[in-house]
């Protein structure tokens, strides 16, 4: 049993790195892509007892279907090469302040009576990587820094819990994410949602 738990997180940190160059690329396959990651990472951490972050590699298949329909939309709107952005609005940068207050000591209590392994880390990380997950689905530039908070996060999670092969999957995930931000910055079009081109990335939403 052992070997087959090893063999599933190699398989996530192998097709988690592809899901991350495909993510700075903005190709629609990374969608499909994380399909499969998110079901060997939830394995993974179902296995450690990791639970949130179990049900937070779910909730990954689930935004990957709304990911990919949003993306072939805005994809229509941009030039081979190019990045579709969509400003961050004071107020979705609010509501996910807000949320992210808010859930993160509920689910870390909630955690903590589950048994979980690490649940301050876990709650810490899964609360974050949803926010985060639901900016990149909006294309929002500033989804990569969020990544960044909830990979180094994610890394100290599974250091903790003995996923050494997961730790140096969120380590990369982490290095990409700084990469990524600089990538979509350089080549992002700001589009509206019927397609139009707004801008490039020097534009920013009130």
């Amino acid at each position: 049993m052992e070997a087959i738990i090893l063999a599933i997180e190699i398989f996530a940190a192998v097709t988690g790195v592809l899901y991350v160059v495909l993510e700075i690329l903005q190709k629609n396959s990374m969608w499909v892509v994380g399909i499969l990651t998110g079901a060997a990472c939830a394995f993974s951490f179902g296995v450690q007892q990791v639970w949130a972050s179990m049900g937070l590699n779910v909730y990954y298949m689930v935004i990957s279907v709304v990911g990919f329909i949003q993306w072939k939309k805005a994809s229509e709107a941009v030039q081979e090469g190019e990045i579709h952005l969509t400003p961050l609005s004071r107020k979705a940068a609010l509501w996910s302040a807000v949320l992210f207050v808010l859930l993160t000591p509920v689910l870390m209590f909630i955690l903590r009576k589950a048994g979980d392994a690490a649940p301050q880390w876990d709650a810490l990380a899964t609360i974050l990587s949803v926010i985060a997950t639901w900016w990149l689905a909006q294309s929002y530039l500033e989804q990569w820094m969020l990544w960044i908070v909830a990979d180094i996060l994610s890394t100290i999670l599974c250091l903790t819990t003995g996923q050494y092969a997961m730790a140096l999957m969120y380590l990369a995930y982490t290095a990409s994410a700084v990469y990524g931000y600089f990538h979509w910055k350089k080549h992002g079009k700001y589009v509206t949602l019927q397609g139009g081109v707004k801008g490039d990335s020097s534009l920013r939403s009130e």
